[in-house]
C-alpha cells in the first residue's frame, strides 16, 4: 500500500514537472512583422525543444508600435518586445518594466536587423516618382500612417525630414516640405498594415511610404500591379529587441526569453530576416543580398537630424512638435 502511494506521488511529481517544463512566451511586436516572427518562432521552438527538452510556444501580438508599447505599459504581459523604434522600447523601460541597460545587453545595441523606408508605386510609375521631392508635386497622393501611433509613420516622417536637411536644406525648408507632404495624404491610418490595405486593397494613393519588407510583400502579392522605387536617401531604421524584465522574472520565463532573442543573431535567423526582406546586422550575410534583394540606399542615422531618438521625438512627433503644427486632420 505504501509503495502504491509512493509510486503515485512520484508519478504525480513527474507529471507536474513535465507540465511545468512547457513554456509560453509572448512577443509584442509592431504591425508588419507577423510573417517574420512566425518563421523565426517555428525555427527557434524546434531548436529549443531539441536542445533543452522543453516544449515552447511563442505567441505574437501586433499593432502600431507606439500603441503596442502603451499596451505593455498598461499590462499586456509581454516576455519580449520587438518594436519599431528605440523610443517605444525605452518608454517601457522608463516605466520600470525593462532595466535601463537593455540596449547594451545584446550585440549591435540590441539590433538583430535594420530596415528603411522605400516607395511603392503603381505599375509603370505613372507619376514618375523617383525621389522625395516628387512626392509633393501637384496631384500626387501619398499613403503613410500616423507617426504618433505607427512605427512606419514615425520613421517615414524622419526619412522625409532628413531627405531635406541631410542634403543641405534648412529647418525652414524641411518644415515647408513636410507641410506640403502631409497635405497630400488622404488617409492617415494608425498602423503599417492598415496603410498597406488602404494602398493595395482599396486602391487609394499614388505612392506608399512603406517599410522595405512591407514593400516587397505588397509587390509580390500584387502580381505585377505595383513596383518598388528605392529613393537615393532614407532613414536607417532601428527596430530594437528587449526582454521585459519585470514580466519574465514574475513568470519565471527569463531563460527562454533570453535564449529566444539570442537566437535572432544566429546565422539561421539572420538568413530568415533576409528572406523576409529585413536587413541582417551580420555584415557577411547582408552583403549577399545588397544589390539584389536590397537597394543601395544611403541610410542616414537619426543623429543626422537630432541628438538621438528621444530628441527627435520631442522635436518632431511629441506634443507641440513639428507634426502637431503642420498637420490638420481632414474634416
Amino acid at each position: 500500500m505504501v509503495r502504491l502511494v509512493l509510486a503515485a506521488a512520484v508519478g504525480l511529481l513527474f507529471a507536474s514537472s513535465a507540465l511545468a517544463a512547457d513554456v509560453t512566451l509572448l512577443n509584442v511586436s509592431y504591425d508588419p512583422t507577423r510573417e517574420l516572427w512566425r518563421d523565426i518562432n517555428t525555427n527557434f521552438s524546434r531548436q529549443y525543444e531539441k536542445e533543452k527538452g522543453v516544449k515552447i510556444t511563442i505567441k505574437q501580438s501586433h499593432g502600431g508600435s507606439s500603441t503596442q508599447a502603451r499596451a505593455v505599459i498598461d499590462g499586456l504581459d509581454a516576455d519580449v518586445v520587438t518594436l519599431a523604434s528605440y523610443l517605444d522600447t525605452d518608454a517601457i523601460s522608463k516605466k520600470g518594466l525593462i532595466k535601463s541597460d537593455w540596449v547594451d545587453r545584446l550585440p549591435n545595441r540590441s539590433l538583430p536587423y535594420t530596415s528603411t523606408v522605400v516607395f511603392v508605386v503603381r505599375k509603370g510609375n505613372p507619376k514618375g516618382i523617383k525621389d522625395w521631392p516628387d512626392l509633393v508635386k501637384p496631384g500626387v497622393e501619398v499613403i503613410t500612417p500616423n507617426p504618433k501611433t505607427s512605427g512606419n509613420g514615425y520613421v517615414s516622417f524622419f526619412a522625409a525630414w532628413g531627405s531635406v536637411t541631410v542634403r543641405g536644406g534648412s529647418r525652414e525648408d524641411a518644415i515647408d516640405y513636410v507641410t506640403k507632404l502631409y497635405k497630400q495624404v488622404p488617409v492617415l491610418d494608425s498602423g503599417a498594415r492598415g496603410a498597406t490595405t488602404t494602398f493595395v486593397q482599396k486602391g487609394i494613393g499614388d505612392v506608399h511610404l512603406a517599410w522595405e519588407n512591407e514593400a516587397h510583400l505588397e509587390v509580390r502579392e500584387a502580381k505585377g500591379e505595383l513596383e518598388i522605387i528605392d529613393p537615393p536617401i532614407s532613414l536607417l531604421a532601428e527596430p530594437h529587441v528587449a526582454v521585459v524584465d519585470d514580466n519574465v522574472d514574475r513568470k519565471s520565463t527569463r531563460a527562454a526569453a533570453e535564449a529566444y532573442l539570442k537566437f535572432t543573431y544566429s546565422d539561421e535567423a539572420q538568413e530568415i530576416f533576409a528572406k523576409h526582406f529585413y536587413r541582417p546586422t551580420n555584415e557577411t550575410i547582408l552583403k549577399k543580398y545588397v544589390g539584389t534583394v536590397f537597394g543601395d540606399i544611403r541610410r542616414f542615422p537619426i543623429t543626422d537630424i537630432a541628438k538621438d531618438f528621444p530628441d527627435a521625438h520631442k522635436q518632431f512627433i511629441g506634443q507641440g512638435g513639428v507634426f502637431d503644427t503642420i498637420y490638420k486632420p481632414k474634416g
